[in-house]
Formats: C-alpha cells, structure tokens, sequence
C-alpha cells in the first residue's frame, strides 16, 4: 500500500482543496492530511472561520481523505512520515521547494495550485461586499 500525506489548514472548504485532495489521493492507495490545529494557527498569525473539529468534520466527509492527524507544529513532518510510513509528501507548488529536505524520508511532490481560486482570494472577495 502507498501512503501519502499531505498538511494545510482547509478553512472555507474550496474546489481548489478538492483538487488537491484528489490529485493526492491519485498518487497512492491511502491519504492522511495533517490539519492545523487553531493554536498552530495561531502562531502562524493566521486566523479561521471554522474552528479545528469543525474544519476536522468536513475534511473527514471527503472521499479522498482517509485519515486525519492534528499538526501541531512545522517540525513535526519527519515524525509523521517516520511514525506513518508515509511513502510520499505532497503540498501545492506556491511551497516549492521548502520541503525538499523531506526528501532524504520519502518523495515529495509539489502540485500545481487550482487558477482563479485560494482561501485567501474568497476572503479578499467577501470583504469588498
């Protein structure tokens, strides 16, 4: 069995996270998603709609997902990968390059993003209403 991973916050749920969930689970036989906890959030200095259970209730709705893990900080990916036996990582291609260090535990794969669609956009697009 191939096991992939891959983290984010996944807060005002879009089809650009569908995208990205799908095309992960397409590289293997099982997905775990590492969730950002709202205290890892927090210290990202950024903030959600939704809070962690919330966000943890619709993650585990999607059909892609089959397991998810709280992430509780950045240094925690070798654990995971280590602990999970995760064969590859997989994060979109706006973090290219910050995880290559990954690379010395499993494959990692930087998928292009969803065009004309982020988290960040939605927000930007509702404050102008």
């Amino acid at each position: 069995m191939k096991k992939i991973i891959t983290y984010g916050t996944y807060d005002l749920l879009h089809w650009g996270h569908i995208n990205l969930l799908k095309r992960a689970k397409g590289l293997g036989d099982h997905l775990t998603v590492g969730l950002s906890t709202d205290e890892f959030n927090s210290r990202k200095h950024k903030s959600s709609y939704h809070s962690f259970d919330e966000r943890r209730l619709i993650l585990g709705s999607i059909r892609y997902v089959d397991q998810i893990i709280p992430e509780s900080s950045w240094e925690q990916k070798v654990d995971d990968i280590k602990k999970l036996n995760i064969d590859t990582f997989v994060i979109g291609d706006d973090w290219k390059g910050e995880f290559d260090f990954l690379q010395e535990y499993c494959e990692v794969v930087y998928l292009s993003r969803t065009e004309g669609v982020s988290t960040t956009k939605i927000k930007k697009d509702l404050s102008k209403e």
